[in-house]
């Protein structure tokens, strides 16, 4: 299993231009495929929010034994830019997103994705119908169903002057509280690295007050054509199962996959199901 540091050493880095600033972008590929064309579309991992690529340690090693494999940091997230004076919503991730894919010389893809970055990916499905040939959406936001009163109060100005020590029990908290079972600490620890410099404790403010509800409550869901999957943990009280219904309601071709005993950070709570599913779909 791949820990923080290894899985950051393994990036690459680009750069996007976003709204007019130009952003690096880390990402991490892999596959059999990385760096090059294949036959099938690679597979793109989004995270959310407060977590980074590292998200997808346990998931991308068994898909890229088949597929490449490419999971960004979204801006202002992991080892992206984070400097402040740039916005960092769903609307402009979407761009960014546009900009790596352009960048990588790839039209057409798979998406998996989850929490904000589901909201990315539902903008981008909805946009690019013809660049999206499978769509995998977990615990995703979606409608009007975020921001979340954890998210909110990361967003307050006063956040930017609390004490890295209080910010670092916060994001213990939602990690370790948050996990189904006993947390790996491989993972809380991984989850918390980015945010604990003053950098980092400036850009997770920037986040989340970048949280615009309207992101997703204008999207056309009935624009997706992709073959669609909600794989999506039942126990989520944050992005609850009832979204995930209501998504499978309104996208053409959307299936419903919950899986128990898991949470909000599903990928990590039951990876090796979450694992087993997604390669299902994408066979």
């Amino acid at each position: 299993m791949v820990d923080h540091e290894t899985w950051g050493d393994e990036q690459a880095t680009t750069t996007v231009t976003v709204d007019g600033h130009d952003l690096e972008v880390a990402y991490h590929e892999d596959g059999p495929s990385a760096g090059g064309a294949g036959d099938e579309p690679p597979v793109v991992f989004l995270h959310g929010i407060p977590t980074w690529s590292f998200l997808w340690r346990d998931i991308v090693p068994a898909v890229a034994k088949e597929r490449r494999t490419i999971a960004p940091d979204l801006v202002g997230y992991g080892n992206s830019a984070m400097q402040d004076g740039f916005d960092r919503s769903i609307r402009a991730q979407e761009v960014m997103l546009e900009g790596l894919l352009e960048d990588l010389d790839i039209d057409r893809v798979v998406l998996v994705a989850h929490d904000i970055g589901g909201g990315v990916a539902l903008r981008f499905a909805a946009h690019n119908p013809d660049a999206v040939e499978q769509l995998v959406l977990s615990n995703a936001v979606c409608y009007d169903s975020w921001p979340v009163e954890f998210v909110s109060e990361l967003g307050l100005p006063s956040t930017a002057d609390r004490e890295r020590e209080e910010l670092e029990a916060r994001l213990e908290s939602a990690f370790v509280d948050g996990a189904y079972g006993e947390a790996d600490p491989e993972f809380v620890e991984g989850m918390k690295t980015p945010w604990l410099t003053d950098e980092g404790h400036l850009s997770l403010v920037r986040d989340a007050v970048a949280t615009n509800t309207n992101h997703t409550t204008e999207i056309d869901y009935g624009a997706i054509e992709a073959e669609t999957l909600l794989l999506w943990g039942e126990d989520d009280v944050m992005q609850p199962y009832d979204y995930a219904e209501r998504l499978a309601e309104d996208i053409d071709d959307a299936a419903l996959a919950p899986v128990s005993d898991a949470y909000h950070w599903v990928p990590e709570d039951r990876s090796d199901a979450y694992g087993d599913r997604l390669l299902d779909f994408l066979k």
